[in-house]
């Protein structure tokens, strides 16, 4: 069994996890481990849904979350009210059950009703077949580039393959090192775990964990003087002010998005600006079967 999973199944109590080894072919190539109160198990794969014969109870939700928590929910507490928690590995813990809500603002989520652990998987190399079309080898930078793709295709598995390598450089291609700004807000691309990137981002990287896209953005261009700025699923007004800001500021970006193909982009009034102002250069496409398709936007 792979180590990552090996990690995950560190914070299920005992019976769980003496139950889940059941299941160690699947395991392997488990993405999501979900958890219902009351109900059964489920594992998933790219492919597949196995449904494991153990029904979660909720002292099994709650001891779960102590575990993942470090026996202290409260020092977690903004984690938490944002619907999920990265822990050791990189991995992340979505939640949901009561959300509780004052002035407007998510204060805490209470009565956990479900658990999804989603595996953390670094696939060094999987974005050989994207940089050849989004690096300006000439100019030593990138173009502006969106990455596309509905949920669970690997977009974010490929953007972070990609900071890793144009942070570090890419020798083949003569390509140097350039500095990176990435804009971590759901903790999903360097995942960071009590001050420390669980994953590979390159060596030249800064990145701002557990804060709105745009406000991020400006604050790394401000602060850290990047070449090229990256955040994952954009889709809001802010985030396209904040990609106009870095553009206008002489900054490159490589963003994800959430969308089957280019039109459902171009359908959403708020990313189709990025189109419309000629900002975006290329666009990658990630299509079932997780392969990859170019668009030049231009």
């Amino acid at each position: 069994m792979k180590n990552n999973v090996l990690e995950v199944l560190e914070y299920f109590p005992n019976k769980i996890r003496e139950c889940l080894t059941k299941y160690e072919k699947v395991l392997y190539e488990t993405q999501e481990i979900h958890l219902y109160t009351n109900r059964n198990i489920y594992l998933r794969t790219s492919s597949d849904e196995v449904e494991v014969n153990y029904i979660t109870i909720s002292n099994d939700i709650l001891e779960t979350l102590q575990r993942i928590c470090d026996n202290s929910i409260y020092t977690y507490q903004n984690q938490i009210c944002n619907g999920f928690i990265t822990v050791k590995g990189g991995h992340r813990v979505g939640i949901s059950g009561e959300v509780v809500i004052k002035d407007g603002q998510v204060i805490n989520i209470s009565y956990i009703y479900s658990l999804n652990f989603r595996i953390a998987r670094q696939v060094p190399g999987c974005s050989n077949t994207a940089l050849p079309y989004i690096l300006n080898v000439k100019e030593n930078t990138v173009y502006n580039t969106i990455i596309l793709s509905p949920p669970g295709r690997g977009k974010t598995t490929l953007l972070r393959d990609i900071v890793r390598s144009i942070s570090d450089g890419i020798e083949r291609m003569g390509f140097r090192g350039i500095h990176v700004g990435v804009v971590d807000e759901r903790g999903e691309i360097a995942a960071i775990y009590k001050g420390t990137p669980q994953n590979d981002v390159g060596k030249r990287t800064d990145i701002l964990d557990n804060i709105s896209k745009d406000k991020g953005l400006k604050m790394l261009i401000r602060a850290m003087c990047p070449q090229v700025v990256v955040a994952d699923e954009i889709g809001t007004k802010e985030d396209v002010e904040a990609i106009k800001y870095a553009v206008t500021s002489g900054v490159k970006g490589i963003f994800t998005a959430h969308g089957a193909n280019l039109n459902d982009v171009l359908l959403n009034p708020i990313l189709k600006e990025l189109y419309n102002l000629n900002i975006i250069e290329k666009t990658i496409l990630i299509n079932q079967n997780r392969e990859i398709k170019l668009i030049d936007s231009k």
